[in-house]
């Protein structure tokens, strides 16, 4: 039986061809704008080109912005694991999750031990009455956010939760906010979301320090040799500074020149992501129109964005039965569960559909497997 892996969300290869001229131009010098040689050491948070991209793209200052290697999700692993060390974070520390949500975030939490406590999500973000409570107890130490285009729903995050998440009185004197922005202009249709800046709306609150923010190149230039960023302020700059500072002598800056130099600006990437949107939207409008078609006689729903890589379908009490029902047929998708804290979906509801990596042909199987194993589950 020929297997279909819809498990992640990947980009497909014509969307890292893309990119091909990008890794094969030659570089004309080796320097930096700064003058910097980047084949040599130095320069740990990044050179000065690739911090103003990264600033251009999260409204930051670009020196507030450290660049770092091909993921964010490493980046992040690091920022918890430094907190941890540097005893901001205790042996019981709590992070809110708001779920369904991104599972390699509740991974990092569970490998250093933080409880994780489920919030429910909205349209319009994490419940901010469940958020608003549980930052009263001095042991939260902080949460995840997916602000725009949330992984899985595609959620964007609306102006009042990010100015309530950085007003918010919490309780633990080091509560930080993990602000997960990796779809930030992985949009595919209509305008891209412009959401308030959480950085400036925490400025004002004088909670400055609260949220450190994250971004890469992933999925836009190649997810093997990208670039990506942590951007803070205060307090949390310069804790992320200084274990930059004892971690590395100099990161992989012949890479980050490439990119900035094939990039250019925010224009230049945003002319680059609607190539990607060319081959991302008919996918996503064949999901959504065989979801309609075939869901219409059941009690499973699912959303409709309007960027990101992923569909989320809810199909109350039967989320691990269409799993199994899918994997008989030889179509592999997200682990019923994986999108709540621990793996454990209390209504065994939610599901998260992968479209981006497989062919067109893939996709249709898929989709007919997958449509069929709801309507059977449901029966």
């Amino acid at each position: 039986m020929r297997i279909i892996d819809a498990t992640r969300g990947r980009p497909h290869a014509l969307q890292l061809a893309l990119c091909d001229e990008m890794l094969t131009a030659q570089l004309e010098n080796y320097f930096a704008e700064n003058g910097m040689d980047v084949r040599n050491y130095g320069g740990g948070d990044g050179i000065p080109e690739m911090k103003r991209i990264f600033a251009e793209l999260l409204r930051v200052d670009m020196n507030e912005v450290i660049v770092g290697g091909n993921s964010s999700l490493n980046m992040m692993f690091d920022c918890v694991a430094t907190f941890v060390l540097e005893r901001k974070w205790g042996a019981n520390s709590k992070f809110i999750c708001p779920s369904p949500g991104y599972d390699r975030h509740f991974s990092i939490c569970e490998y250093f031990g933080i409880e994780m406590i489920t919030v429910p999500m909205t349209p319009d973000g994490p419940d901010m009455d469940a958020v608003e409570e549980l930052v009263r107890d001095p042991q939260v130490a902080g949460m995840f956010c997916v602000p725009v285009f949330s992984n899985p729903q595609g959620y964007v995050y609306s102006d009042e939760t990010i100015a309530r998440l950085a007003k918010m009185h919490a309780a633990h004197p080091a509560f930080r906010i993990i602000w997960d922005d990796a779809y930030t202009i992985h949009h595919f249709s209509g305008e891209r979301p412009q959401p308030l800046n959480i950085l400036d709306e925490c400025r004002k609150n004088d909670n400055e320090s609260r949220p450190i923010l994250f971004t890469s190149f992933s999925k836009i230039s190649v997810a093997g040799a990208s670039v990506s960023c942590a951007a803070a302020a205060g307090e949390s700059f310069k804790i992320l500074q200084k274990r930059i500072a004892a971690q590395t002598i100099g990161p992989d800056k012949i890479n980050q020149l490439r990119h900035a130099r094939y990039f250019k600006n925010k224009n230049g990437i945003e002319a680059h992501m609607k190539k990607h949107a060319e081959i991302l939207r008919p996918k996503f409008e064949l999901v959504i129109n065989a979801f309609e078609k075939n869901f219409a006689a059941t009690n499973a729903t699912f959303t409709k964005p309007l960027g990101g890589y992923f569909i989320s379908v809810e199909i109350p009490g039967n989320a691990k039965h269409v799993c199994q029902l899918c994997k008989d047929s030889g179509v592999i998708i997200t682990e019923a569960g994986a999108t709540f804290p621990y793996g454990i979906d209390p209504a065994d509801s939610n599901l998260r559909f992968a479209p981006t990596f497989l062919s067109s042909e893939e996709l249709e199987k898929a989709l007919e497997v997958f449509c069929l194993s709801v309507q059977k589950a449901v029966k």
